[in-house]
């Protein structure tokens, strides 16, 4: 095992094999859907829950790890061998879930060397993250080179997405009602991003999906004129969709190594079914 073991949770959405292929631990977050209760990622699968959204009226809700959850998965990675932890977690302005990891670290204090990041972001834009740094681990870089690799990926990268309607960010408290509205009726589709304090926002208000679509990659080209080190679809019930958004990164960068992801039950309860996103980093100069 890497000396840095890299620890995240279960809203990084990163796909199962590169978790188990770069040892990544994962502590998962709760989806409350009707009467029942999931860890995400655990026992519902992303296909399970977004089958099971279209056949009930209530919005999902979700709950952060408690800082005991961290604490196990800490002491567990310093039982198989690990000497320090790199923990990086969901937007802060989204989730209680960076701060029990912060709780966690200072339970352990003394005992475990722990280094928590925030990743100001959601969904795989936190994976491509998570997955980098992991990577780093693994070649046996130290915990400050690990940190380096993160933080450049986090400054560097871009993400976009487009939802198909706001009523699950409005009423997570992500979005305006009158913004919600308004999107509605003139079939505004706004191009939504995640800005530096890890908040959602509109980039533009474009009418209409495809020409929004457009739009994205238009931003994406403009933003990264040199090509890209990493791209990867993040996708909910609409893998088809998924697959026309990897062959526009294709043409628009001659870019091969597309990577997809589902986007999880945790994040796929504020957002809802049929999101589509885009997380992309740029060539290193």
């Amino acid at each position: 095992m890497a000396k840095v073991q890299v620890i995240t949770d279960s809203t990084a959405d990163i796909p199962k094999d590169l978790v188990k292929e770069l040892g990544i631990s994962v502590v998962p977050l709760k989806v409350h859907l009707a009467s029942e209760s999931y860890l995400d990622g655990v026992n519902i699968s992303s296909s399970e829950f977004y089958s099971r959204l279209k056949e009930i009226d209530q919005m999902p809700t979700t709950s952060q790890p408690s800082p005991s959850d961290f604490v196990e998965a800490y002491r567990e990675a310093m039982e198989n061998g690990s000497t320090e932890i790199l923990s990086i977690h969901l937007s802060s302005a989204f989730s209680g879930t960076y701060q029990s990891a912060t709780l966690a670290k200072s339970m352990v204090e003394g005992e475990i060397n722990v280094t928590v990041l925030d990743s100001k972001t959601a969904s795989y834009a936190i994976g491509t993250i998570v997955v980098a740094a992991a990577q780093a681990a693994q070649e046996g870089k130290s915990m400050d080179e690990c940190v380096a690799v993160a933080r450049r990926v986090m400054e560097s990268k871009e993400v976009y997405f487009l939802v198909d309607t706001l009523d699950y960010l409005q009423k997570g408290g992500r979005i305006g009602k009158a913004s919600a509205v308004v999107g509605s009726l003139l079939n505004i589709k706004p191009i939504l991003s995640i800005n530096n304090d890890g908040e959602v926002y509109a980039v533009e208000k474009v009418r209409g999906k495809n020409k929004a679509t457009a739009r994205i990659f238009n931003i994406l080209k403009e933003k990264m004129p040199e090509g890209l080190e990493k791209a990867a679809v993040m996708y909910t019930d609409n893998r088809e969709e998924a697959e026309k958004w990897a062959d526009r990164l294709r043409e628009t960068f001659g870019f091969e190594d597309v990577q997809f992801t589902h986007i999880g039950p945790v994040i796929g309860a504020h957002t809802g079914p049929g999101t589509i996103a885009v997380v992309a980093v740029p060539v290193q100069p």
